[in-house]
């Protein structure tokens, strides 16, 4: 773990901002010291540099004092340490699912919130709002249009690839046309059994009745209709990949850099992927599709997603009713300052959660999810997998991807985890 200062944004557009919450000062050095520091918990990697650059900054426009810590432990892991020592963060930016396990016993009641009204993505607990959703996020099939284009000689529309059929018409011609081995596919477990293998929940008719029917025994997996309308399209995706001899081998910043420079068309991902796919010569014109499939359901036409990472208050007697106070102000300046959407949407480059806040310079995979999200395109998430679901059958998967296990005996293999798995309570 390690001791980041949290950064905001410009400093001249939080200097606005000290002189109205501070009734103003003529100290060009800064707001004076409140007395209040707050301590930040920031679960998102990809975004730890823009808070390091950003929270001095508003600690030095608003004289409170903010501190940010970034842990490479698992969320969960590192978020009962913290508890068992009785030493929690002020304002904590954890998973879903984390939210549903904590923050009965450990979250502030946030409904008389202004923001509440602003978002459908908030969490509620007994009725009771606890969880401020930081972004939007989406997982789909990430394209590069351009790599596609130059082949085909059109322009590329993902709605008519929506099937799987389709689809592979497509691959057939980018293959012909000399891109030797158009997909990339990344081999991590949580991109696998965190990311993919949830579709099969999240887009039954009822998902909930689902994952109980899976609890109890009675749901035949290997004969469900989604998981092999999803497999047929993840075994699609594995014979043009273009690591299939050694697929776990292949490293993720070498298949985001062929896909965003156009050497491969396709890779299986979400709109977090543009922090690594713009560290290349990468190609602006790309977007996220739905992953194809040969259904008449209408999953094939969504983005699976919705509020991503979730910020809490700790209620403890550890964190005063002041250093509550400074969370909820650093939260409203999130939302209603346009600093503090700059920093969401500019610096960080995440989709907002909150209809009030602009978003006219996302990246392209973000822009993609926008109008999905937009549209009424999402298929929610399903937030309540166990903590070990993607780390068990993502090794499974893993096998599955490399060739070891078929399609059959990955079925078995999710049907014996949750013989004993437990959901997250909710």
């Amino acid at each position: 773990m390690r001791l980041k200062k949290v950064a905001a944004l410009s400093l001249a557009a939080l200097m606005t901002l000290s002189l109205a919450a501070c009734g103003g000062s003529g100290d060009e050095g800064g707001a004076e010291s409140t007395g209040t520091s707050i301590t930040v918990f920031n679960s998102k990697m990809e975004i730890q540099d823009q808070f390091e650059q950003a929270a001095e900054e508003y600690s030095e426009a608003t004289g409170v004092d903010v501190e940010v810590y970034y842990s490479s432990d698992t969320v969960a892991a590192h978020m009962a340490t913290k508890y068992s020592s009785n030493d929690p963060y002020t304002l904590s930016m954890v998973d879903a699912k984390d939210v549903y396990n904590l923050a009965e016993e450990h979250a502030v009641d946030l409904s008389d919130q202004e923001w509440v009204s602003q978002t459908p993505y908030a969490i509620s607990i007994n009725d009771k709002v606890v969880g401020f959703p930081v972004c939007v996020e989406a997982r789909g099939v990430i394209y590069n249009a351009d790599a596609i284009e130059a082949i085909t000689g059109e322009t590329f529309d993902p709605a008519n690839y929506q099937t799987l059929d389709a689809f592979k018409g497509l691959l057939e011609q980018l293959v012909a046309g000399g891109m030797e081995s158009p997909v990339g596919i990344m081999k991590e477990d949580w991109s696998l059994a965190g990311h993919y293998l949830p579709q099969v929940y999240e887009e039954q008719a009822d998902p909930e009745a689902f994952v109980t029917g899976l609890t109890e025994g009675t749901v035949d997996l290997a004969n469900d209709a989604k998981y092999n309308s999803l497999m047929d399209t993840f075994e699609t995706l594995t014979q043009y990949n273009y690591a299939k001899e050694s697929p776990i081998s292949a490293e993720r910043e070498v298949t985001e850099q062929k896909l965003a420079e156009g050497e491969i068309a396709f890779m299986f991902g979400g709109n977090w992927d543009w922090a690594v796919l713009s560290a290349y010569d990468y190609s602006e014109n790309m977007g996220i599709m739905p992953v194809p499939q040969n259904t008449d359901d209408g999953t094939n036409t969504k983005l699976v997603g919705g509020g991503s990472k979730y910020f809490f208050i700790d209620s403890s007697e550890n964190t005063s009713d002041e250093q509550r106070q400074a969370a909820k102000d650093f939260l409203n300046w999130l939302v209603n300052d346009e600093a503090g959407n700059a920093f969401l949407t500019e610096d960080c480059q995440l989709v907002p959660a909150f209809s009030n806040i602009p978003a006219d310079n996302l990246d392209p995979l973000g822009a993609s999810v926008k109008a999905y999200a937009d549209a009424g395109n999402l298929i929610p998430n399903y937030n309540f997998l166990p903590d070990d679901h993607y780390s068990v059958l993502g090794a499974n998967m893993q096998e599955y991807l490399a060739g070891q296990i078929d399609r059959t005996q990955f079925a078995q293999d999710v049907a014996d985890y949750w013989k004993t798995a437990q959901v997250i309570a909710h």
